[in-house]
């Protein structure tokens, strides 16, 4: 799109570059003023389009796309709130604030419906299938929301956005935030008998259907398998923070999650259709 290429932004007597936390894999990330900078990727433009829909429709919890500085580096209105850190804190694991992401993401959903990124496709993140309902985030992890209180008031980081299902997207996000995963690797203070607990407080929130409900353990852990696989892809071809990651074993965690997820199959069902 002509307009997105073009757009530049220009300021004057900007304050000083604040480092911003890295990304898993994006590094460089810096606040300037009200402004984030960002190294420009090959889907930067196609992130671009789908917030300037997402602002056209008035959904006000996602950064604004405002072009490219100097540096060629993308400039994105900053989002402002609290943001949990690399080891999650406990204020950002209570019920309250895992319901309210959930219905946060389900706005979205709604701002999302209808747009079709048709001039800018998304290059790295081919569509799963060949069926999808909507553009979305898919990586609504603590890291990438700000809060207030108990509540989820915005999104940032839109890397992943490419199209998906609302399910899908929300699935990933409980994955996150419940959070699932096997025994070994859930976050210090958190009780493997909490998850399922958790679990059924996300849905509720979401708005789950019974069929959606009872598909969660193999979505799950279908989804586990292919992010294992791309993960492992990336961390070969591309190297960096993809490569870093594999390093340290994450490849391991999905692995054990998506057993989790089969073992656990029965248990998640009736949990979340009582």
């Amino acid at each position: 799109m002509t307009e997105l290429r073009d757009r530049r932004h220009i300021a004057l007597d900007e304050p000083p570059p604040i480092d911003l936390p890295a990304g898993d894999v994006t590094e460089g990330i810096v606040r300037i003023g009200d402004t984030v900078r960002r190294p420009h990727q090959s889907q930067s433009y196609a992130v671009a389009a789908y917030l300037d829909h997402l602002e056209a429709v008035g959904f006000a919890g996602a950064p604004r796309f405002l072009g490219r500085d100097d540096l060629g580096r993308d400039v994105l209105t900053f989002v402002a709130g609290d943001v949990a850190g690399a080891e999650v804190e406990p204020r950002f694991r209570t019920d309250e604030l895992l319901a309210s992401v959930a219905r946060l993401v389900s706005r979205l959903h709604e701002a999302s419906t209808g747009y079709v990124p048709s001039a800018e496709p998304f290059p790295q993140w081919p569509v799963e299938g060949t069926d999808w309902e909507l553009v979305s985030h898919m990586d609504v992890t603590p890291q990438n929301v700000t809060v207030a209180g108990n509540q989820a008031t915005g999104l940032f980081d839109f890397d992943l956005a490419r199209p998906t299902s609302r399910l899908l997207d929300g699935y990933n996000t409980s994955m996150h935030w419940v959070p699932l995963a096997d025994a070994r690797d859930l976050p210090m203070g958190t009780a493997p008998a909490d998850v399922l607990r958790r679990l059924r407080i996300f849905a509720d929130a979401i708005g789950w259907t019974e069929a959606e409900r009872e598909s969660i353990p193999s979505l799950g852990a279908s989804a586990a398998d292919l992010s294992r696989a791309r993960m492992k892809e990336r961390a070969e071809q591309l190297g960096g923070g993809w490569a870093r990651m594999w390093a340290s074993g994450v490849g391991d965690v999905i692995r054990r999650r998506a057993a989790w997820l089969r073992a656990n199959d029965e248990a998640i069902v009736e949990t979340l259709l009582r």
